[in-house]
């Protein structure tokens, strides 16, 4: 074994952290028969040679001996070995192709493809493991052969033959999962996977095989899926959760995939049900896509387990779910409001964690959201790690939903010191049925020291003070206003401009300190401020007088400048002028071709109020509706308030979106607390936009 190693260059090959010349000392460590040194060996393969999944040439040259040393019997962990080659070699280069060949990025995908092809072309030596004495090679041979062998019919042969003949239960999973992905990267043999795995989902297997077939057929052809999968699938579930249980002593030794027809015959039965249930499932969900009805289906059974884990799992798949497609959850909603008083902290806390996210959505569960709420009030507010001190999340949740019930809880809060910044800066769902604490954040903002803490300290309750109207804050706000120190002060007067604006006429007596933030024309911001806010004051001086006439010239000064930031500003600004912002438009239309889509956005937008017209300003909002989701609640802003009349195609883009099933922010790889908040709003406003009444 290792042949020729020492002959090799490795210190002239590279790894994630430069020179190889260490790497032999971990290959040869995998054969110890030190268990430690044989786990630090190939802990030290994952972070050098194949560091966050990259392949070096230093990878390649590993390649030969990595299949030496899962091809002898007499090295111990080879499967974590197996699993490493199948990394290394599992990489999909699709579109890869066309790379420049002198580019970095060319070199990389050049080694992917030599390291697939030399794993691939060793793969031979997986089919003689498919029966291995070891359980933990037979374990992941089925996965390495589907993903790497070229010969996918005769894999595919073997994996039925070994789901005949293996004795272990999960091993046999693994089986059915290789069978899935050969439906998946060959599509000519997909009729083949799916009649093999319908075969088994009537066959007598197990409850686990059972459900691991169906997963795999939902996930390599959705469309084969019975119509009763939902009844199907909950049978099996329950049929898990009566199996046999084997006192605790002996979990170790337990086959994880129970036999079909036990029954409970213990204290642990509600433990039954293995840890990897929840992987098919998910599995299962993935392929049932837009099929809303039946995954409320399945979640409201997993939701009713005696499992607490299994509630856990199916709570994060219901957020999953919540927040990719638009449905009818009130039922699911509830049934994670019940989670709320279940004795395990963690499903307690994750399901206040997902109706957090649920904003109106949460109405169904607001009940048990109070109930939570009021069993504890030394919970209701949380510090963490010693950061600030934050609102519990069943709080945060309530306030989200809009439910007024919660807002003596906050009166509360407020009356014991210094109250958490997210209660002030979330009350926007809550509107006028929070007026009650307007005092309260009036009187705090009037005594909030003028240090350079003063954003973390005056920011949300500016933004508080704002959303609730409160013009008894205007002279705590000129205060704020006025005695910002250097250290952030863009950031206080861009918040107090935002909250005498949103006050509106009331707030008259501040537009001498408005004026002096105008700064004049060749002059920038007053007080050597940013353009920004120079823009703010502009606009919150026609918000307190309704005379453009001194706002004009520095919204057009600053439009015509190069910050592109608050060039965005004023161009926001100055659609809150209506027509009596027309100068601005020609302006606004030069913008419709900035690089920088977002001001493109604001831009168009702002020239439509200006102008009545959505001549020029509709094409650029009709195309960032297609190329920026995330812009869409933006552009229905603009079809709600000015009418989609004379919008080009406005009508048909707006009933798509309405019939969409999938949310417009469900994009692959991100997430954000607001997301169904954001799309619900886009809803409504579509609705608007249609009906033309809020």
């Amino acid at each position: 074994m290792f042949a020729g190693i020492d002959e090799v260059d490795w210190a002239a090959l590279e790894h994630a952290y430069g020179p190889a010349g260490g790497v032999p000392e971990l290959l040869r460590g995998l054969a110890s028969a030190d268990p430690a040194v044989r786990e630090n060996a190939l802990d030290g393969l994952y972070g050098t040679v194949h560091c966050q999944g990259e392949v070096y040439d230093s990878t390649l040259a590993c390649i030969p001996y990595l299949m030496e040393l899962v091809a002898d019997p007499l090295v111990d962990d080879r499967g974590p070995i197996i699993e490493l080659l199948t990394s290394i070699g599992g990489i999909d280069l699709d579109g890869d192709d066309e790379l420049d060949p002198e580019s970095e990025e060319f070199e990389g995908a050049a080694n992917y493809a030599m390291a697939a092809s030399a794993v691939t072309a060793g793969a031979e030596v997986f089919l003689e493991l498919a029966d291995d004495h070891d359980r933990e090679v037979r374990l992941v041979v089925p996965l390495a052969l589907a993903s790497l062998h070229g010969d996918p019919v005769r894999v595919l042969r073997l994996l039925r033959d070994r789901l005949e003949a293996e004795a272990d239960d999960e091993v046999r999973l693994a089986c059915i999962e290789a069978g899935g992905r050969i439906g998946l990267r060959h599509r000519d043999l997909l009729p083949e996977v799916v009649e093999w795995l319908s075969a088994v989902t009537s066959s007598g297997c197990g409850a686990g095989l059972r459900l691991g077939a169906l997963a795999q057929i939902a996930r390599s052809s959705p469309a084969s899926l019975p119509a009763d999968v939902v009844p199907w699938v909950t049978g099996v579930l329950r049929e898990m959760r009566a199996a046999p249980v084997v006192p605790a002593a002996s979990v170790d030794t337990l086959s994880p995939l129970p036999p079909a027809g036990g029954r409970d015959t213990g204290p642990f039965a509600s433990d039954q049900v293995a840890p990897w249930t929840a992987g098919l499932l998910r599995t299962l969900h993935a392929g049932l896509g837009d099929r809303v009805d039946d995954r409320i289906g399945l979640l409201a059974d997993q939701l009713c387990s005696p499992d607490p884990g299994q509630r856990i799992d199916a709570v994060r798949m219901s957020d999953g779910l919540l927040r990719t497609w638009r449905g009818s959850y009130d039922e699911l909603v509830a049934l994670l409001g019940e989670q709320l008083v279940d004795r395990d902290p963690r499903l307690r806390e994750t399901a206040a964690a997902v109706l957090g996210g649920l904003f109106q959505l949460a109405a169904p569960a607001t009940d048990a959201l109070l109930e939570c709420v009021e069993a504890d009030p030394r919970a209701w507010v949380r510090t963490q790690c010693g950061g600030p001190a934050r609102l519990a999340t069943p709080v945060m949740a309530l306030m989200r939903a809009g439910d007024a019930r919660v807002v003596p809880v906050l009166a509360r809060i407020l009356g014991r010191g210094d109250a958490p910044g997210d209660l002030a800066r979330s009350l926007d769902r809550l509107g006028t049925a929070a007026a009650p604490l307007a005092p309260a954040l009036c009187d705090r903002l009037a005594r909030v020291e003028l240090d350079e803490r003063l954003y973390d300290e005056a920011g949300p309750l500016l933004r508080g003070v704002s959303v609730l109207g409160a013009a008894e804050a205007v002279p705590a706000v000129l205060r704020v206003l006025r005695g910002a120190p250097a250290y952030g002060r863009d950031l206080v007067a861009d918040r107090a401009l935002r909250a005498l604006t949103a006050f509106g006429p009331v707030a008259a007596e501040a537009a001498d300190d408005l004026r002096g933030l105008l700064g004049g024309p060749g002059h920038g911001a007053g007080a050597g401020l940013p353009a920004s806010v120079s823009a703010r004051a502009a606009g919150a001086l026609w918000a307190v007088g309704r005379d453009a006439a001194p706002a004009l010239p520095v919204l057009c000064e600053v439009l015509a400048g190069r910050d592109e930031g608050a060039r965005r500003t004023a161009a926001t600004v100055a659609g809150t002028l209506g027509p009596a912002g027309a100068a601005t438009a020609p302006l606004l239309t030069a913008l419709l071709r900035s690089p920088e889509p977002w001001t493109r956005v604001e831009s168009a937008a702002a020239l439509w109020r200006v102008t009545g017209d959505p001549g020029r300003a509709w094409p650029v909002l009709r195309r960032a509706w297609d190329e920026l989701p995330h812009a869409r609640p933006r552009v229905a802003a603009a079809l709600a308030e000015l009418s989609p009349r004379g919008a080009e195609g406005a009508d048909a883009l707006v009933d798509r979106e309405l019939l969409s099933p999938r949310r417009h922010n469900a994009l692959d790889g991100t997430a954000d607390t607001h997301d169904i908040f954001a799309d619900e709003r886009l809803l409504a406003l579509c609705r608007q936009a249609v009906t033309g009444t809020p």
